[in-house]
């Protein structure tokens, strides 16, 4: 029959039905294609992504100590409880010495920086001092499960190790201080005193007043700040963020680093640049950041299995507390909360020193009298 001029061409309803499946199936076809296409690319994307993630959060691997080309092992070393070697350097006369002393080192020393008490009153005071790398410094082996525990027991070894007796002196330097609390906490029995150097405050120790953290934590730094929260909330990638070059990182990691200490500190640290010895800066992170600044961190300000301000002083051990008034990383607010805390501690406030009391001229001879002078004291009494 005739089309009408000017009027489309009538189409059967099944005709159209069928054009519209063989159109879906097309259309379906070409969809369910471009799907799995895109749950490919989500796939790869995400495995080189999380390949990406993985690799910037994962440690490098240490440095073995006598590895082919590796560092080498030159000092003598003592074995600890789990098969580990300690590393260790000496002052006076070990087997006629009337006093034995440990110094723990803080974040980015090693054994080589040894409390510096002038020779005479070592001589006249009859002192064995010791240092030594702490685990992951140095010519130490690292300890993939260091903790406050394990810091005190490799305290415990090098005294055993090198038959310093039943007790000996500890004079704990910067971040060497939480293994001096760890010392008070679990081995007391084993001190005759302890001295500490600008040992830093945990912002999350449980009994801390909010409003003098508040305090403290406003005096910190933003790279500071940012460092403390990912070793404390997100140590995983600890790694990671100490390497970027995005954001801000801690004072101990920073190109400025040095600005970021009072004037005194700035001073100290172009000294030690060329007064300090050179092993020390060739070996303290011989082994790589991670095994020791980082994991020093991470420890430091992790959640602690007891809180200073909780501790007793069962022997009566004397102990000291040093702290600067321009110490721009350890919050001098903070310390007079711990040392009020704690009644059985001596706490010296030293107006205008900053972080490297160490460094100060006579402050480690002021240090070792103090202790002494106490524990004749002790003994008196």
């Amino acid at each position: 029959m005739a089309v009408e001029a000017g009027r489309r061409p009538r189409i059967s309803a099944a005709s159209a039905r069928s054009h519209t499946r063989k159109d879906g199936a097309k259309r379906g076809l070409a969809t369910s294609v471009y799907a799995g296409l895109l749950r490919k690319f989500v796939l790869i994307l995400g495995a080189v992504v999380g390949g990406l993630v993985y690799k910037a959060i994962t440690p490098p691997p240490v440095k073995v100590l006598n590895s082919p080309g590796g560092p080498q092992v030159t000092a003598p070393r003592i074995e600890t409880r789990d098969g580990r070697h300690i590393a260790y350097k000496e002052v006076g006369e070990r087997e006629s010495a009337k006093h034995n002393i440990i110094h723990i080192h803080g974040v980015g020393g090693s054994r080589h920086l040894i409390f510096p008490v002038s020779k005479e009153f070592v001589e006249e005071l009859g002192l064995y001092i010791v240092s030594f790398d702490r685990a992951g410094y140095g010519q130490s082996d690292p300890n993939p499960k260091r903790s406050i525990k394990s810091d005190v027991e490799d305290v415990e070894d090098l005294a055993n190790g090198l038959a310093l007796g039943p007790k000996f002196y500890v004079i704990a330097t910067s971040i060497g201080g939480y293994t001096g609390w760890g010392l008070i906490k679990y081995k007391p029995e084993r001190l005759a005193g302890i001295a500490f150097a600008a040992p830093p405050v945990n912002f999350w120790w449980p009994g801390c007043p909010s409003a003098d953290v508040k305090e403290a934590w406003d005096t910190q730094r933003i790279g500071d700040k940012m460092t403390l929260r990912v070793a404390h909330y997100f140590p995983a990638l600890m790694n990671w963020y100490m390497t970027q070059t995005w954001f801000p990182k801690s004072s101990i990691n920073s190109k400025g680093g040095i600005e970021n200490f009072n004037q005194k500190d700035q001073e100290i640290m172009k000294k030690l640049a060329t007064s300090a010895p050179l092993e020390h800066w060739k070996e303290s992170t011989q082994q790589g950041d991670f095994e020791s600044k980082y994991r020093d961190i991470m420890v430091m300000f992790s959640n602690w299995p007891f809180t200073p301000m909780s501790l007793e002083n069962p022997f009566e051990i004397p102990v000291h507390i040093y702290q600067g008034t321009e110490d721009y990383l350890v919050p001098v607010a903070l310390q007079r909360h711990v040392a009020r805390s704690l009644p059985w501690v001596t706490y010296h406030e030293l107006p205008g020193y900053g972080h490297f009391l160490n460094a100060y001229p006579g402050f480690a001879d002021g240090v070792v009298q103090n202790l002494f002078q106490d524990s004749r004291q002790s003994l008196v009494s």
